[in-house]
């Protein structure tokens, strides 16, 4: 029977004999199928929940148990931005004693000022200098990121011009009163400005320094390190560049400094002759060194230039001492340009890489200045390469523009350039102008440049660009190219000194470009 059945199946597998017996009891029916899900005893999520902690860890870092290892590091893009140290500037008045200053008039005080922000600027750049060598020129030589050669190449003489400025610091020092003030300044200006020529070498050097220094950050572990200083605290979120270019930035501040002096010192002060011949000094030398450095960038991008046949040499380059202005443009087309344009020719290139260096590799004809033809372009004139191209661009695309033309017998070119803003395009605009007005006084033919752009013939009255209509039919598909002027040289920093009246400030265009 049934129950014997099941008493033998309860003792052979030991079973208890209460879970096989047929109970007497009722039983209530399941009324759902899903109500099954009950029956089954809850899973722990604790493992997930905890895997999944453990992949917040890993990724964020932020395991408490092993802080050797998983904490961020300092440099860390990831980790929390670090407490930038900043330099608070320093008055004369609020470092030394009240007491001293409200015996001064307001016209004195403006002068210790003036000459307390010049020792205080000569500290400022011994410790950015020292600074760019410690924490970046010695360590990336000890830990060979870069050679010592290019290392030299990067940094040039920077490490001469540091006992350099110590000096001038010294003597400032030393004639400072007890209670702060310094009467004369002049003959120590006088004595020390010449030493200033020095910085020929420095600046000249500056053009090859920042393009092999633009270079060496393709290379990672470069790349990794000065980033690792961009992020710590001592850069002041300060690169590299901008360390090695504070020199150069120091030179054209000299004469504004010693003007600020100049301005609050009596007429019957002796410092008033002093100070007179040393703005001399400093006007001739910064003049000097923008001459230097001027050529010195000429003959780095001549070198720099291929050919990619003997017809496109051109003497005219050769003999180019100016490079007038340069930058990279585009054509309708979104074609990346390189222009040059030197004191009697119109170069332009394509950027290449060529033996891991940057050249610039001829894309058309060199034209010759005193044969260009400049158009001013109104927004919207030209039309982006192709029909449905132009139908469907961004209104920004087609602005900016002006045109250079030539013709002459059988060559003929014309390039539609664009500058990325208004004010690159009239920056491109007056360089052309006036190397056109310079070739054309040094050839002795008499003209001027219209509002326009076009060269206007005194004998005719008329534009030279009017009997051209012909060359705007020309094919411009590969020729027309978008210009945007490399203004990045020129130096703001005497811009953000304070303008204390209208004849302070108008004398700082002149001496802030080096």
């Amino acid at each position: 029977s049934l129950p014997s059945v099941l008493r033998v199946f309860c003792c052979l597998f030991k079973v208890p004999s209460s879970l096989v017996e047929p109970s007497n009891k009722r039983v209530k029916p399941l009324s759902r199928v899903t109500s099954l899900a009950n029956l089954i005893p809850p899973v722990k999520a604790t493992p997930l929940k905890r895997f999944s902690q453990t992949l917040q860890r890993s990724i964020s870092f932020r395991s408490e148990s092993r802080p050797d290892i998983l904490a961020p590091r300092p440099w860390s893009r990831n980790a929390a931005p670090s407490s930038t140290k900043r330099r608070d500037s320093k008055l004369w008045s609020e470092t030394f004693d009240v007491c001293v200053n409200q015996m001064l008039t307001s016209k004195e005080i403006k002068r210790q000022e003036a000459i307390f922000e010049l020792s205080q600027g000569e500290e400022d750049l011994i410790e950015d200098l020292k600074l760019a060598k410690k924490a970046y020129h010695d360590p990336m030589l000890k830990l060979s990121i870069m050679t010592e050669q290019e290392l030299n190449q990067i940094f040039g003489t920077l490490d001469s011009l540091i006992p350099l400025h110590e000096e001038l610091l010294s003597q400032l020092r030393d004639v400072r009163k007890p209670d702060g003030s310094t009467e004369h300044v002049g003959p120590i200006l006088v004595g020390w400005l010449p030493c200033l020529s020095s910085y020929d070498s420095y600046c000249s050097n500056q053009v090859a320094a920042k393009a092999l220094l633009d270079h060496k950050k393709q290379d990672h572990r470069v790349q990794d390190f000065l980033q690792r200083c961009l992020e710590s605290p001592f850069s002041r979120k300060l690169d590299l560049w901008n360390f090695l270019d504070i020199p150069r930035s120091r030179l054209v501040k000299y004469p504004l400094l010693l003007r600020e002096i100049l301005r609050h010192t009596p007429n019957d002060n002796p410092d008033q002759q002093h100070l007179e011949e040393a703005i001399n000094i400093i006007q001739g030398i910064v003049a000097e060194i923008n001459t230097k450095t001027g050529e010195s960038e000429c003959r780095y991008y001549k070198e720099r230039l291929l050919y990619l046949e003997e017809g496109q040499k051109d003497s005219l380059i050769d003999s180019s001492r100016v490079l007038c202005c340069h930058g990279e443009l585009k054509n309708n087309r979104g074609v990346k340009l390189h222009v040059f344009l030197f004191q009697e020719v119109l170069v332009i290139t394509r950027a290449v890489t060529h033996n891991e260096q940057l050249c610039y590799q001829l894309y058309r004809q060199p034209i010759p200045v005193k044969d260009l033809l400049l158009e001013d372009l109104q927004d919207g004139e030209v039309r982006l390469g192709g029909s449905l191209r132009g139908a469907f661009s961004n209104n920004e695309r087609i602005k900016n523009f002006f045109r250079v033309s030539f013709k002459n017998g059988s060559q003929s070119q014309t390039h539609s350039l664009q500058a990325n803003d208004t004010f690159n395009k009239q920056q491109w605009l007056n360089c052309i102008r006036q190397a056109k007005e310079t070739v054309l006084c040094a050839a002795g033919q008499a003209g001027v440049l219209d509002s326009e752009g076009s060269f206007l013939n005194p004998t005719t009255g008329s534009r030279e660009l009017q009997g051209e209509t012909k060359l705007e039919q020309m094919d411009q598909s590969d020729s027309e190219s978008d210009c945007s002027m490399d203004t990045s040289e020129v130096s703001l920093d005497c811009e953000r000194m304070e303008q204390t009246d209208s004849s302070c400030g108008n004398s700082r265009h002149g001496e802030s470009n080096v």
